[in-house]
């Protein structure tokens, strides 16, 4: 709820109506149904330009039912089969915001990520796999870790630039990584009452380069691209109307 309230406290702020939809159900098939209907209504609504869904999702609910539901124009996040498929190709679609954030922080702080040894930690599909992806297009060499990697310290210790999303609180420490290396944090974790990401900070920013913190890293930049693809989504939903006008 806090990173909604944030988005739309970000759309008010720049003019843009946003609204929150709550679904309920007394159980998942009908959570289900109703989700999806609410999709379908907002796909249908020419008002509506961008569409999120709030992760994760109940644990009995499909996560395929509810992502092939959205409008791959209005899937803002790149959540739908479609935009993760034009991404896996190296195509123009929309990429998860957060993985986006991430390269952003990369590219405007002139770090070189051609050739470079690359570690992303965790695989969701919103994340780490997408990351996984957008690094190797870049040029960059990367090995993909998660909850089964074995000795996961030596193939951090080997990596120039280090994302980290599992969300499990000091998964990775300042003895792990390479000294230099760039260490991007997107984990998100609530520890006695503090939220804190999946990299011990104190020891890490003794090693690394570069790091960003949580909160106040990735997170407010994530907010920010998602309204720009919202402003692409509106500009290609228009388009796509004047062509089938045409």
């Amino acid at each position: 709820m806090v990173y909604l309230e944030r988005i739309l406290k970000a759309c008010a702020q720049v003019g843009i109506e946003g609204s929150f939809v709550d679904v309920e159900g007394d159980t998942p098939e009908i959570q289900e149904a109703e989700l999806t209907a609410a999709i379908d209504r907002l796909n249908d609504d020419p008002r509506v330009a961008g569409i999120i869904v709030q992760m994760p999702l109940p644990p009995d609910v499909r996560l395929r039912a509810v992502v092939d539901a959205i409008d791959p124009l209005k899937d803002i996040d790149g959540i739908h089969p479609l935009n993760a498929g034009l991404l896996r190709l190296g195509y123009e679609g929309f990429i998860p915001a957060t993985a986006h954030a991430a390269l952003e922080m990369v590219h405007r702080s002139g770090i070189e990520l051609r050739g470079a040894d690359a570690v992303v930690i965790g695989r969701s599909p919103v994340v780490g796999m997408p990351l996984a992806f957008i690094l190797a297009r870049e040029d960059a060499t990367v090995t993909l870790c998660h909850s089964k990697t074995r000795n996961l310290a030596d193939k951090v210790r080997r990596a120039d630039v280090v994302v980290v999303a599992a969300g499990k609180p000091g998964l990775v420490t300042g003895a792990m990584l390479k000294p230099g290396a760039v260490v991007i944090d997107v984990g998100i974790n609530v520890v006695e009452g503090r939220i804190v990401g999946d990299v011990d900070f104190d020891s890490a920013e003794k090693v690394a380069s570069a790091i960003t913190p949580v909160p106040g890293g990735v997170g407010p930049l994530t907010n920010a691209l998602l309204l720009s693809h919202l402003m692409r989504a509106a500009q290609r939903q228009d388009q796509a109307k004047e062509h089938f006008e045409a």
